[in-house]
């Protein structure tokens, strides 16, 4: 339940804000009252001073007193929000320019623990030209370090949307403040370039909170192409080494698999490692996860195993891309079942499943409609001759014999009876014969 002090309280915060509000502008009214004024910078210009850099510059107000505790708020509004302050007239912000960029500027005065703002100054730079859609996209890069702690960087991209088939790309980066364009292209089918590679450049591995900066520009003959940026944290792009020195050994069923940190200028605590451990027997496979150089496991040793390993940097330690798995090493007795057997063994499992799943469904078909009856209708049992033979004479001859009188009676059953021996030894001559 609320009490009375924790409804006081939140009138109290709620109003703070405005009453702070309103002693800072009456504070400022006084300074202004008492003749000191805070005057808007002038001469603010915004120029280009590298690929994604803009150079800030002003000038105090010439009608501004002199004060030591003058200092500038300065706002990017574009691309990208930021905020903060400065005592010089200058100021360098690295930013993404395709889409141009905008900023603002106002004097701030501190006086006898007072704070007094000028107005805002604004300036702009336009977006380059070029039509819409025509720049790339799908732009992806990846840093590559060598043995001997040098940078190799790969991107690839997507040509616009409504880019021209003439359409010709050219890619730079930035590194600091080294700039170099792109001499090792891949193109697409139409002869456009699609990727870039720099085997060798100033990018220095290790580095920490550095930004590689990648500009495209284009040409064609009867459209303009729109240019793109993009900034790149080095480490997040940067394709990790696979781990060095990979052994395994068996010891009775105990698999135990060691290994060496990937040549990096990282410290050997911000990697992390996956293990891809596969049974050739069984069919399938393991994925286990460490941070150390061993890793231990007790397996089947009537099976035989392939095992591979690759690194990653931990999130906290500017995470990257995934290294590529080592090559697989054996262990074990059985051979190993290549992948196109298995493939087979696979096709083969789904073909068998196909067909008794297409049996099952004719024979429901054939027993909702009758389709059996229809397409093998039933054979007519034939007929016992001998027994019909036995059965009409002998109702013949009882028939005669009830015509008869009673006297005549046992002579009737006395002739049925021979004439029962007589065709009865005139079957079997026929079934001798």
């Amino acid at each position: 339940m609320t009490t009375d002090s924790d409804k006081a309280m939140a009138i109290v915060v709620s109003i703070f804000p405005v009453l702070l509000w309103t002693m800072m502008a009456f504070q400022a009214n006084l300074l202004q009252t008492k003749g000191i004024q805070v005057l808007p910078p002038v001469n603010f210009t915004l120029t280009v001073s590298a690929l994604a850099e803009v150079l800030l510059q002003w000038k105090p107000n010439p009608d501004q007193e002199k004060n030591d505790t003058v200092k500038y708020d300065v706002e990017i509004m574009t691309p990208e929000q930021e905020m903060y302050d400065t005592k010089k007239t200058c100021s360098t912000r690295t930013a993404v320019l395709h889409n141009g960029f905008s900023a603002r500027i106002r004097t701030l005065l501190h006086y006898n623990n007072s704070e007094i703002k000028s107005n805002w100054v604004t300036a702009k730079l336009k977006a380059p030209p070029g039509a819409v859609e025509t720049s790339v996209t799908n732009l992806s890069c990846v840093i590559y370090t060598a043995i001997n702690n040098t940078a190799s960087l790969h991107c690839t991209w997507l040509a616009g949307k409504t880019a021209p088939e003439d359409a010709k790309y050219f890619l730079f980066y930035r590194y600091n403040s080294y700039t170099e364009e792109c001499q090792e292209y891949s193109k697409d089918k139409w002869g456009r370039n699609i990727g870039c590679r720099f085997s060798n450049t100033y990018i220095k591995p290790g580095e920490t909170d550095q930004v590689v900066i990648i500009h495209i520009n284009g040409s064609s003959k009867d459209t303009a192409i729109k240019p793109f940026e993009e900034l790149f944290n080095q480490n997040a792009i940067e394709k990790v080494n696979p781990p060095r020195k990979v052994t395994v050994s068996l010891k009775q069923n105990n698999l135990l698999v060691k290994w060496e940190m990937p040549v990096s200028s990282f410290l050997e605590e911000c990697f992390e490692y996956e293990l891809n451990i596969y049974n050739w027997k069984m069919g399938y496979k393991q994925i286990l996860e460490t941070t150390l150089h061993s890793f231990s496991l007790t397996i089947d040793d009537t099976c035989r195993y392939s095992i591979q390993i690759r690194a990653n940097r931990q999130s906290w330690c500017d995470e990257g891309f995934w290294s590529d798995w080592t090559e697989p090493l054996y262990i074990g007795k059985n051979q190993p079942r290549t992948p196109i057997d298995f493939k087979a063994y696979t096709v083969l499992i789904m073909l068998i499943a196909s067909i008794c799943s297409m049996a099952l469904l004719i024979a429901i078909i054939c027993r909702k409609y009758h389709l059996w009856s229809r397409l093998f209708p039933p054979i007519p049992t034939p007929q016992n001759g001998f027994k019909n033979l036995f059965l009409n004479k002998s109702y013949q001859r009882a028939h005669t014999c009830t015509s008869e009188t009673e006297t005549e009676v046992g002579s009737c059953f006395e002739d049925l009876g021979s004439y029962v021996e007589d065709v009865y030894s005139d079957v079997l001559e026929d079934s001798v014969i």
